[in-house]
C-alpha cells in the first residue's frame, strides 16, 4: 500500500469564517514543520504547485504584478482565469485573485516552521467544501515540501477519500451556520 493509500486527514480544526458583507471569506491556519522560504516557492512554484494545489499555473507568483493564467487542476471541466499578483512579499505574503475569489497567504516563521495562514473569498454555499478541500491540499503541501509526496489530491479524486467526507461534515458542524 502506498503513501497516498494510507492518506486519512486529521481532524477539521484551525478555520474560521469572516464575514464582510456578501464576502465570505475562509481563514485557515496551519503549523508546517518546515521554514517560510521552502513553503513560499511550494506557494509560488509551477513545478511545486502541480504537486498539492487545486490549480496549475503557467509562471510563478512570486512577483507582484505578474500575469499568470490559473488553470483548476482535477475538475471535470477546466476553469481558466488570468491573474495578476496583487502582493508578493517574499517569503511573508502572496495574494492574487482565482477567478472573482482572492486568495491570501501569510506565513509566519514560528519555532519550528511556519505558520501558513490562507484567506480565500469563497461563495457561502461551499465554504465547509473549500475548508475539506484547502485541508486535503495543505496535508500534501507539507509532505511535499518534507520530501513525502503523495500526489494532489483535488477535486472529484479529493471527494473519493473517505477522509474528506469525514472533513465536510467536520466543517459543516465547526461552522454550523447553514453553509454546506
Amino acid at each position: 500500500m502506498s503513501e497516498r493509500d494510507n492518506y486519512n486527514p486529521g481532524p477539521a480544526g484551525g478555520a474560521t469564517i469572516e464575514k464582510d458583507g456578501e464576502t465570505w471569506t475562509l481563514v485557515l491556519v496551519r503549523q508546517l514543520r518546515h521554514a517560510p522560504d521552502r513553503v513560499w516557492t511550494a506557494l509560488t512554484e509551477p513545478e511545486h504547485l502541480k504537486e498539492w494545489a487545486p490549480f496549475d499555473a503557467d509562471k510563478s507568483l512570486a512577483t507582484a504584478g505578474a500575469r499568470v493564467t490559473l488553470t483548476t487542476a482535477g475538475a471535470p471541466s477546466s476553469y481558466v482565469s488570468e491573474t495578476v499578483v496583487i502582493r508578493a512579499d517574499a517569503p511573508r505574503v502572496l495574494q492574487f485573485n482565482w477567478g472573482d475569489r482572492e486568495v491570501r497567504w501569510e506565513l509566519e516563521a514560528v519555532a519550528g516552521g511556519t505558520r501558513l495562514t490562507l484567506w480565500n473569498n469563497i461563495d457561502r454555499n461551499f465554504i465547509a467544501m473549500g475548508a475539506a478541500g484547502w485541508h486535503v491540499c495543505l496535508d500534501v503541501l507539507d509532505r511535499w515540501v518534507a520530501g513525502k509526496p503523495i500526489g494532489r489530491i483535488v477535486g472529484p479524486d479529493a471527494m473519493k477519500f473517505l477522509g474528506w467526507q469525514r472533513l465536510h461534515a467536520e466543517y459543516r458542524q465547526l461552522f454550523q451556520g447553514g453553509v454546506s
